[in-house]
């Protein structure tokens, strides 16, 4: 890789000798990758939680701390594994609350902003089209590249807090424009009413254009996303894709045409999704019995819109006895559902509205251990498919459906 004057004087040592090892790993990287240079980055956002680094990751934290190391750039932590206001009910183990306590200190001294969520493109940091980020998180990222114009690659937690402490990360993917130009058509001719079908189609069109560096081009026939809708898009071409960027024509910031957004980039696929192929997606999980005993909204957490939906569902009923509904988000949107009277709402009718976490992330199978749940409805695509592996039978449904389980026990 080709240095600057500031990338040779970190290299010698100028700036600490934790800056000089994260360059070095950097460039290890760098190398791997085919990166000829570094770009500068105006912020950073890491995952960092307990439950994934374990001791292992705490240590080598220690490392870096031991070498003086401190972000230079604003940086920010996603999601963590614990919510200790309902960590006891829900049975989370001590070992982790504290690892995931242990792991908050170590981030807090290298100068994290431990604000715990994955959704801060909505309510921290914001990143402008063609500015260079390092974040972390799938969900984010796809967000990042797609929706706002930036660009990122998905970065590790090591390649995350290295691009914080040397505030440069090297310029390969998505960083370069030939990555970010369509090699995929898809028309979308469903109508698509609710988050779970901007997820739906995410299932479809990840499974059929897999693969890190394809990026699909959707020309949508019905329908106008909310951010929202984008948000659970993304996460779910990111769960079943491996995909970090797609592109919305008229709708997403480099693509006002699809000559704009494909740039000449050869097609390796092109397909109409229907009506057809999203129902098929919410059949996949339908059971015989209609009993349910768990129903959550997560992955990706929740904004205030999407929590003020809900209560206005729900519209002053409770949930069933038989049903345990959790939610997810984070501290800023629940203060501010606070302040509506939305979280009130949701507390009367049975909630546990989670802080700061996702639910994938707390060992939802020792919670399934714990209180026997097995079937899971959500409107989240991206936890169908991620939470099979922990031995739950998940069922995809509109947010709608999802309250009205919750309050009956049953599917509509």
């Amino acid at each position: 890789m080709l240095l600057n004057d500031a990338e040779r004087a970190i290299r010698d040592g100028s700036r600490g000798e934790a800056a000089r090892l994260s360059l070095e790993q950097q460039i290890v990287v760098g190398d791997f990758f085919g990166a000829e240079r570094f770009v500068e980055v105006s912020n950073v956002h890491m995952m960092g939680d307990y439950e994934v680094m374990g001791d292992a990751g705490c240590d080598y934290l220690k490392s870096l701390l031991a070498h003086g190391a401190r972000v230079c750039v604003p940086t920010t932590r996603n999601a963590q594994c614990i919510e200790y206001n309902h960590a006891e009910r829900l049975r989370q183990s001590p070992a982790l609350i504290e690892g995931e306590k242990r792991v908050r200190q170590l981030l807090a001294q290298l100068g994290i902003l431990l604000v715990d969520t994955c959704i801060g493109y909505h309510s921290i940091y914001t990143p402008r089209l063609h500015e260079h980020i390092a974040w972390g998180d799938t969900g984010t990222v796809a967000y990042a590249n797609s929706v706002l114009g930036a660009c990122t690659n998905y970065e590790s937690g090591p390649a995350a807090i290295a691009a914080a402490i040397t505030g440069r990360t090297p310029a390969y993917g998505f960083h370069l424009d030939e990555c970010r130009r369509a090699n995929a058509r898809c028309i979308i001719e469903a109508e698509l009413r609710d988050i779970a079908d901007w997820g739906a189609v995410g299932a479809v069109v990840g499974e059929r254009v897999r693969g890190y560096w394809n990026v699909p081009l959707l020309e949508i026939r019905h329908g106008n996303p909310s951010p929202n809708d984008l948000k659970h898009l993304g996460a779910s071409l990111a769960s079943y894709g491996s995909l970090a960027m797609y592109h919305i024509m008229g709708i997403t910031p480099e693509a006002p045409s699809f000559e704009a957004a494909n740039g000449g980039r050869e097609l390796i696929a092109e397909f109409t999704v229907t009506q057809a192929d999203i129902d098929a997606v919410f059949a996949r999980g339908t059971p015989d019995d209609g009993k349910v005993n768990l129903v959550v909204f997560t992955a990706p957490q929740l904004s205030l819109v999407e929590l003020d939906r809900i209560a206005r569902v729900a519209a002053g009923r409770k949930i069933h006895p038989g049903t345990t509904l959790l939610i997810t988000t984070n501290a800023m949107n629940k203060v501010a559902a606070e302040q509506t009277g939305t979280f009130a709402a949701l507390e009367a009718m049975g909630a546990t509205v989670i802080e700061g976490t996702c639910w994938y992330l707390m060992d939802p199978l020792e919670m399934q251990r714990q209180f026997g749940w097995k079937r899971v409805v959500t409107n989240s695509a991206k936890l169908v498919n991620i939470i099979k592996a922990h031995g739950y039978e998940p069922v995809l449904r509109p947010t709608d459906d999802c309250v009205e389980t919750a309050i009956t026990g049953r599917l509509p």
